[in-house]
Order: C-alpha cells, then structure tokens, then sequence
C-alpha cells in the first residue's frame, strides 16, 4: 500500500511531506509533520540564519533513534526551484550544496529528515569571505551550565571591547553560541585566526573558567571553540531542533536573558508560542556588521610574544606555523590484527599522530553512542579501583566523523589514577570501523 502523503501550501508553493506520521521523537510521540510544521511556525527567524546559506544535510531518515549520515551533495531529484551553490572543501573535492531562501525550500529541506539545519558561515553569492564569526563554548564534562552563562557573558564582554557586536543563543545541547555578523572581506585563515585570539582573551579573563586548549584531555572548564570557524566546518543554525529526547531548540535569546536562562525550556513545543508572542531577539542581526581589524591586531601581539597557531582540525592539511596535531589515522583495533592506538608518551609511526602528554587508553569505537556506552560500562566494571579515581572530564567520549555518518569514539585520560595502578591499552570493548561502512538506505 502506498505511503501517505500531505501537500501543503508554502510560499506559493506546493510541498510534498512523505510519510508524515513517521514518528521523529519516541519519547513524545512528535512525528515528521510536527517538525515541518515547527519549522514553518518560526520560519522568519530560521531564515534569517540559514538563508542564502550553503547547508550540508544532516539527514535522519529514521527519526532522531536511527542512525544519521550526513549528505553534501544535493539531491539528484529535486523540484526546480530548490537552488545550489558549488563547494570546494579543504579536500579538493566539489559539492553541490542545497541553498534555501525561502519557507517552501526549508519545509523541502526538513522533508527529507533534517532535524536540525547546518549552514556554513557564508553567502551564496561570496563563498570565499565569511560574512560570520562564530563561537562556541563546549563544556567539558561535569562542568555546570551556570559556568557556560558566566563564560558567554565574558564573550559578550570581549567582543564588545574588539569592537564586535555578539548575539547569544542556545546550543540545543549542553553548550552556547555567539555569532557575530562580520563584514564579509576576510579570508576563512583570517577569520579563524581571529577566533583564536578571542578564544585566548576570553581564557586570558578567566583562566578557571574557561580554555583555548584544543586537546580534550588538556581541557577545563569550558572550551571557546575556535576551529568551528575553520573551512567546511557547521554548526546548529538558530531555531534548529536538536536530536534530543525533548527536541530541544538552539535559541536566540537577548542578552539579559542569558544570566537566568534555562536550555530545557526551549524545546520544539515552546519556542513557537515565544516566538509569535515576543518575535525574534535576533531581528537586527544583520543591521550593522562589524570588522575584525581589532582582533586580528591582538593576534599579531599574540604572535609577536611567541603564541604558536593554534591547532586545526585533523582533516585539514598541515598549515604553516601550527604546532604538532593528530592526522586520521585508519587503523583498526588491537583484536582486528593491526596496529593498536599507541601507549601514552609513544609516537604511532609515519601517521604523524600527536604525542599526547597525558597517559590516554581507548575505550570504545561504535556507530552509536549507547554501544560505545555500553563498552565503558563494561571496562568500568572491570576496574571499579580505576574508576573511583576518574573525574567526569577524564572520560572523553567525541562524536566522529566516517565517510557519511558520525561515529564515537570513547578514551579514558588516566592522569588522575597512580601510575602502577594504570591499566594497559587492551582490545577494544567496541570496534567498529567507520571508514567500512555506507550511510543508511531508508525512505524519508
């Protein structure tokens, strides 16, 4: 029997949901249409972030419990009004990305699975000049959310004093966003450089809240991500429902909101009704874009007192004056025969992988979260001694990116246990090899 089918009328459009009773959200019950629908109710301010926005897809075909792949490249079958804009990646490679401008576009988009939308930081019509500064505060484990607020308000400080306007919102997770409109003249290295020194300000202010450290296990408090701002890197657009049990929403909020405010209170049920009743905190964004002549400034002082280029993300090539960094490495796990992940203190060989000076082991590697979890807790179950030493920063767990879908990847830093109590690198509770598979095939 054939699926069903809901047309409806957007923008002087006409926009196919297929199968809009497939449940999104399990815990709640909220199904493909709500989200449509979600979308279309603040479609005015996802817009005003993703619009004319090349957008990789973050597709889950299967609802926020499937599995997720990610697609750069433009659906082959699409209607002829839905517009793209070509791409070069640090890689070399070209893509096609989608390129909304419009509420028929967007409820398009989320049609095929995209729960949340991810932009990158420039035009259709400039692609090599971002016309956004963004940053991102990631909080290491077990640090409260009162230190994230206390830490973007120390942002907004700081951007205030180089000159630059920030507007605040949400992650949706257990983060928070500063975006600022910039004018759009500068290169990505320059705009990231920029970022970097910002990231070092704010730490500089306050050193036990806050890092620049790119290492996981180097890290405290709450990371000022810098390297979001690096080529073909996205992140959560405002007004994006985020995969969570409560669909929560990356927000915009004003900035005397930001000292109280609580991320579980916006979810995909409650933004709508604050966004028809107080509009959109955001609306002035790109009234007045602002210039990083300032902060590109503090990163010359920063260089000239010996500051080194921070590190770029592994994927990139290595770029001149950055210090040692991890390259991906495609080995597998002890138990598959090859090489195992190197003992702390020790080089893997031709790879170029980093020597960390923390003594790292590997957990887990999974396609999914809860499998990684699930080894951890098996290796904690074994060493029950080892874990009581544990601090909550000390287990890094990071979400991966294979050749399509995201992956985990679970270490444990043992600087916290006595070293003749350390365990060795074993086999690997869980291990998956991400570069082996293939993005799910499913009907959206």
């Amino acid at each position: 029997m054939a699926s069903r089918k809901e047309v409806l009328e957007v923008a002087g459009r006409e926009v196919t949901v297929t199968n809009p009773d497939k449940v999104f959200f399990p815990q709640s019950g909220r199904t493909k249409l709500d989200l449509v629908r979600y979308y279309l109710a603040v479609a005015d301010g996802v817009l005003r972030g993703v619009g004319d926005r090349p957008m990789a897809l973050k597709r889950y075909v299967n609802g926020i419990e499937g599995e997720a792949f990610y697609q750069k490249r433009a659906p082959q079958s699409r209607p002829e009004w839905i517009g793209t804009v070509e791409l070069r990646f640090p890689s070399g490679r070209t893509a096609h990305e989608i390129v909304v401008t419009d509420a028929a576009q967007l409820a398009w988009v989320v049609n095929l699975g995209c729960v949340d939308l991810h932009p990158h930081p420039v035009r259709a019509v400039d692609l090599q000049h971002p016309d956004e500064l963004r940053v991102d505060l990631d909080p290491v484990p077990g640090v409260p959310w009162s230190d994230v607020r206390e830490v973007a308000l120390v942002v907004r400080e700081a951007l205030t004093d180089f000159g630059l306007t920030g507007w605040p919102k949400t992650s949706g997770s257990r983060g928070f966003h500063v975006y600022c409109r910039i004018e759009p003249r500068w290169t990505f290295p320059e705009v990231r450089r920029a970022a970097v020194a910002l990231a070092r300000e704010v730490e500089q202010r306050v050193p036990q809240l806050a890092t620049s450290r790119w290492w996981k296990e180097e890290r405290h408090g709450v990371f000022v991500d810098y390297n979001q701002n690096a080529k073909d890197r996205t992140t959560a657009s405002a007004y994006a429902v985020r995969p969570t049990a409560d669909a929560r929403v990356s927000t915009p909020l004003r900035w005397d909101e930001v000292p109280d405010c609580v991320p579980e209170e916006f979810t995909m049920d409650s933004v709508p009704a604050r966004f028809a009743q107080s509009g959109d905190p955001w609306s002035g964004i790109d009234d007045a874009p602002g210039s990083l002549t300032a902060l590109l400034e503090l990163a010359e002082r920063h260089a000239d007192a010996g500051l080194a280029d921070a590190p770029w993300p592994p994927h990139f090539e290595k770029q001149e004056g950055e210090p040692t960094r991890a390259q991906p490495s495609r080995r597998r796990a002890p138990d598959a025969g090859t090489v195992p992940t190197p003992a702390p203190g020790k080089s893997s060989g031709p790879t170029g992988r980093r020597r960390s000076t923390m003594p790292l082991i590997e957990i887990a590697r999974a396609a999914r979260k809860d499998e990684a979890m699930a080894g951890l807790e098996r290796w904690k179950a074994r060493y029950p001694r080892v874990w009581e030493y544990l601090e909550p920063a000390d287990v890094l767990v990071d979400s991966m990116r294979g050749r399509s879908s995201t992956w985990t990847r679970i270490r444990v830093n043992l600087h916290n246990v006595p070293e003749d109590e350390r365990p060795a690198q074993e086999a690997l509770e869980v291990d998956f090899d991400p570069w082996g598979g293939r993005p799910p095939s499913a009907n959206p």
